[in-house]
């Protein structure tokens, strides 16, 4: 059996290609670099392509195809709403993968990236031992894959775990409309805009090296590095972010009673 798995993220994509132990047996990746709309939906193609290749296969070997979205994947309809990618709202993913393979024999399957968090950690990973467990994923955004009483949460219409939009703060500001609260505060993204609009106030922490960087093109990565030389503009930002981060982890142990929580992401690593 020949299965090809991809990680679509809000900045980067990664796809393998594996054999029926889930063993990998050639990869690759490429970063979005801004692209949009069906830019991206060519870029998942030429993902596919490119591991076939690698792989001395054709997609006529191809038993199943499995893509994990940033955002909501509806299993119904093949449609995808990614608020991280642009123009991503109700794309036509499974419709463009299934014209471009041409094969009805195919399985494919998309689902949200924490549904395929928690998937991977019950199969391979932390949470092999367990039947209720959490994923918390923190990366270009916030979301969490839920299992529990052994069974894998989907919600109504596959939506679940948008942790991002948790209202851990009042008052209401307009941005949480588009991201969230927790994801506005505690997210790769949000630790980079945070410290934008810090940065742009200029009142507070003006001896930080961050005001040394070229503001817009201000990252997560390049807060974190900062914070581990103790920068004060830096540790503030994060801090914030690790208070967050404990409010949403204690809410979920409090609701459901995990055995485990796995934390994951681009902001934590791999």
């Amino acid at each position: 059996m020949a299965v090809i798995g991809i990680d679509l993220g809000g900045t980067k994509i990664i796809g393998a290609f594996f054999d029926s132990e889930g063993n990998i047996l050639c990869k690759t990746s490429h970063l979005l670099e801004k692209r949009k709309g069906k830019d991206v939906g060519l870029l998942v193609l030429q993902t596919m392509d490119e591991l076939t290749a690698m792989s001395g296969k054709s997609i006529n070997d191809i038993e199943a195809l499995g893509i994990c979205v940033p955002g909501i994947a509806d299993s119904k309809t093949g449609l995808v709403w990614a608020p991280n990618i642009e123009e991503w709202e109700n794309y036509p993913l499974q419709k463009e993968i299934e014209d471009h393979i041409n094969n009805v024999n195919v399985k494919i399957s998309i689902a949200s990236d924490r549904t395929c968090y928690i998937l991977g950690e019950k199969w391979k990973g932390a949470a092999k031992d367990a039947k209720n467990a959490i994923f918390i994923a923190v990366g270009t955004g916030i979301g969490i894959g839920l299992l529990i009483d052994g069974k894998i949460v989907h919600g109504h219409g596959d939506v679940v775990g948008a942790a991002g939009w948790f209202a851990l703060e009042t008052p209401y500001f307009d941005e949480y409309e588009r991201y969230g609260c927790l994801e506005s505060y505690a997210s790769g993204d949000g630790i980079a805009r945070q410290t934008k609009k810090l940065l742009k106030e200029g009142l507070l922490f003006t001896e930080s090296a961050l005001y040394k960087k070229e503001i817009e093109n201000i990252t997560a990565k390049d807060v974190f590095e900062t914070y581990s030389r103790g920068d004060s503009l830096a540790k503030f930002v994060i801090g914030k972010a690790i208070i967050m981060w404990s409010m949403c982890a204690a809410n979920l142990v409090s609701l459901l009673n995990p055995e485990k929580i796995v934390w994951g992401g681009g902001v934590f690593g791999p």
